[in-house]
């Protein structure tokens, strides 16, 4: 059975885009702001703590905020410009890896996948094919081969090396490449989500979307001495999360998690969790987790967040609030205006 020639639906974003988790990385802290006085209030004497003392500090993050306010209240139409602009200007190098094929994959992936679609696939099954971290619920497991990641790090160096725009994946990562920019969405990362990862989060991750994901963010974060060398705690707009190691070569920049986060930082324990290239690690995005600095080499690491409207339409993750929904380019942020499931996909009740 097929969803040709159904209506997509239209993905929307929370209002609280504009105004939450704006991430202050000179301070390793995710504020909210409404107003200059809202924002004095709940946060000038907790910045003193963290060393912005003098005006001209705060003045500093004040212009800060500002900026990224900005950013995010036309990122819909930034992000289409650049979309258009990349597909008018830039010439792809392997134009094949846009496309995905299932010589892409694993071949332990593929023989995953194949035990999660039949009839008789449990979780306990299932458990036994992957490799369960330290940390709860992640789980590692080969993804693509070798030389398909070797071509896909080609074609996305020869895109950060071209003349094309190019925007930043979110607050926390500052070298990277939106994917949905550059032309990836549709041929590779929806398919990718619906064929082989659904059956995968759905017998793993029922309580928290894991069968209904219907949307996705994608994009590719890169780690060099000279640029970004780690990432800091955080958790993730997704209901559930996959990254994988596409390479270079670097040493050290393990993961970490922590508990979900609802659970205060003074009861966590976090646990470390090797990154292997080629590899893929999927956990629950609300999972407090970050990633240690690297001590040599460049590392990149393709990132999808996956979205479940189904759940999230209930409650924003991001504000924890009913979310008020504003109109947004492509699948937004996951919100739809209708709580009925997506076609051909049941989900669970939480």
């Amino acid at each position: 059975m097929t969803n040709e020639g159904k209506e997509k639906p239209r993905f929307y974003t929370c209002d609280c885009f504009t105004t939450d988790n704006i991430f202050l990385e000179e301070y390793k802290l995710h504020v909210r702001f409404v107003s200059e006085q809202q924002f004095r209030l709940d946060y000038q004497a907790l910045l003193k703590k963290l060393g912005c003392v003098t005006d001209e500090q705060f003045e500093g993050v004040l212009n800060k905020i500002s900026q990224e306010v900005a950013r995010r209240k036309y990122l819909g139409v930034t992000s289409a410009q650049r979309a258009a602009a990349i597909k008018d200007m830039y010439q792809p190098l392997h134009p094949h890896v846009y496309h995905l094929q299932e010589s892409y994959l694993a071949s332990e992936f593929k023989q995953i996948v194949e035990y999660c679609q039949s009839s008789n696939a449990t979780e306990e099954g299932l458990l036994d094919l992957l490799e369960e971290q330290a940390a709860p619920r992640v789980y590692r497991f080969p993804l693509f081969d070798k030389s398909f990641c070797e071509d896909l790090m080609e074609e996305l160096e020869h895109f950060e090396q071209s003349g094309a725009p190019k925007g930043r994946p979110n607050t926390m990562n500052q070298y990277g490449i939106l994917l949905n920019e550059l032309g990836f969405d549709e041929h590779f990362i929806t398919p990718l989500r619906e064929q082989y990862l659904l059956p995968l989060t759905s017998l793993l991750y029922p309580d928290c979307g894991g069968r209904c994901l219907d949307s996705h963010k994608a994009f590719v974060v890169k780690y060099d001495m000279n640029e970004d060398l780690d990432l800091s705690y955080h958790y993730d707009n997704a209901e559930v999360t996959l990254n994988v190691s596409l390479g270079k070569e670097f040493t050290e920049g393990n993961l970490y998690f922590g508990d979900m986060r609802q659970v205060p930082v003074s009861e966590t324990e976090c646990s470390e969790v090797e990154h292997r290239v080629t590899e893929g690690l999927l956990h629950r995005g609300q999972h407090m987790h970050g990633a240690l600095p690297i001590s040599s080499g460049q590392r990149w690491n393709l990132i999808i967040w996956m979205r479940a409207s189904q759940e999230r339409n209930k409650q924003c993750p991001m504000c924890n609030r009913t979310p008020t929904l504003v109109e947004a380019e492509g699948f937004a942020d996951g919100f739809t205006k209708h709580s009925e499931p997506p076609q051909n996909i049941s989900c669970a009740l939480t």
